[in-house]
């Protein structure tokens, strides 16, 4: 027995990355608690374990005292001595007691402990290797469905995708492979459980990552990102580099990189938009497709009000409000949207101080669809 559990515990120090040691001091542990349970024992052991000849020994530990009082930890001066002169009050005598049928309890303990660490071992591997991993993507292939989540395997483990977070355009089924968002992973009694997602707003940063090469290397960073999963989303886009159009090179050539992002999340539509730190050019441009007129700014509220034509008062806000309510998600400020028609007759257009940045407005963002649903 001792040369195989050698053997095992060589192997599994050299796969499973356990340290030998840890497993024997806890093999050793397990036997201490087997001796005591099997033979009905109190007393202070010690497990020796000898694996190159194939022993294994138990010794009871008792105090050297002037008095016993409990016989099983402690032993006299006089007793001790007669062991060995040398011994003195407070020293510790070790004799053996090792049962005759401790063999076969001892592999079998040892057996459960090993097996035991190994499974620990590998919930902490896979625990390490998915926590560094959280809020990044993976791609995963659906096992089952239930009434409370989709089961995706991600290799080593099954990822858990609640109904609140799969993407209302989408139907699953077995063996279908998807890209899915890490969002959290957590350590249970049963192991490491990991929760992942199709309509976190990192899913489509993620995926954006993947498809443009310059937001990858840092040339491009996406600023913030506004998503109603499985309808339309916005992101914004910057670059200090003033020689790379930030919003062309999430587009692609003929739309190619945007297209792989829509054609991934099902047929999202996507508005790419260029950031600012002006407020009052960002905002115009998170209202992409369309035409902006003027932007007031109420900075202590961190609200606006923005002017459009007339005929693009319902683009602006779009369909159920969801223009207006994605770019105010994008830009972090409340957007109060008006019509020409009705910002003159509240006298708040035009003002003469008004910055005309929107009378030669240039095309700075972009939009997957031609235009949006009114």
């Amino acid at each position: 027995m001792s040369s195989e559990l050698l053997d095992a515990l060589t192997i599994l120090e050299r796969e499973k990355g356990i340290s030998r040691d840890i497993l024997i001091e806890a093999i050793e542990a397990a036997l201490v608690s087997a001796y005591r349970r099997n033979f009905n024992q109190a007393q202070n052991v010690r497990i020796d374990m000898n694996l190159k000849v194939g022993a294994m020994r138990v010794f009871a530990r008792k105090e050297v005292v002037d008095q016993v009082f409990d016989p099983r930890l402690e032993i006299s001066l006089e007793d001790a001595q007669q062991i060995n002169p040398n011994y003195n009050v407070e020293d510790v005598v070790e004799m053996e007691v090792t049962p005759k049928d401790f063999g076969r309890i001892a592999a079998q303990t040892a057996k459960q402990v090993v097996t035991q660490r190994v499974r620990e071992a590998e919930r902490g591997i896979i625990y390490s290797e998915f926590i560094d991993r959280e809020e990044d993507i993976m791609t995963g292939i659906v096992q089952r469905l239930d009434s409370k989540f989709i089961y995706v395997s991600l290799g080593k483990i099954e990822a858990l995708l609640p109904v609140s977070e799969q993407m209302p355009n989408e139907r699953y089924k077995p063996h279908d492979r998807i890209k899915v968002f890490i969002t959290k992973v957590e350590k249970t009694t049963k192991g490491p459980q990991i929760f992942v997602s199709r309509t976190h707003p990192g899913l489509l940063k993620r995926l954006f990552e993947i498809e443009v090469p310059e937001i990858y290397d840092g040339t491009v960073e996406i600023k913030s990102v506004a998503r109603e999963a499985g309808d339309r989303s916005k992101i914004s886009v910057h670059s200090d580099n003033h020689e790379v159009d930030p919003v062309g090179s999430c587009v692609g050539p003929k739309g190619t990189r945007v297209q792989a992002v829509v054609n991934e999340l099902k047929g999202e539509k996507i508005d790419i938009v260029k950031w600012s730190d002006d407020p009052v050019v960002f905002v115009a441009n998170s209202l992409s497709p369309s035409k902006v007129l003027d932007v007031m700014v109420s900075e202590n509220e961190k609200a606006t009000t923005v002017v459009v034509p007339d005929y693009q008062l319902s683009l602006a806000i779009g369909k159920r409000g969801q223009n207006a309510r994605l770019a105010a998600k994008l830009t972090g400020w409340k957007i109060d949207i008006k019509s020409e028609t009705e910002a003159r007759e509240l006298g708040i257009y035009p003002r003469e101080e008004t910055i005309r940045l929107f009378d030669d407005q240039v095309e700075t963002d972009f939009d997957f669809e031609d235009e949006l649903d009114d």
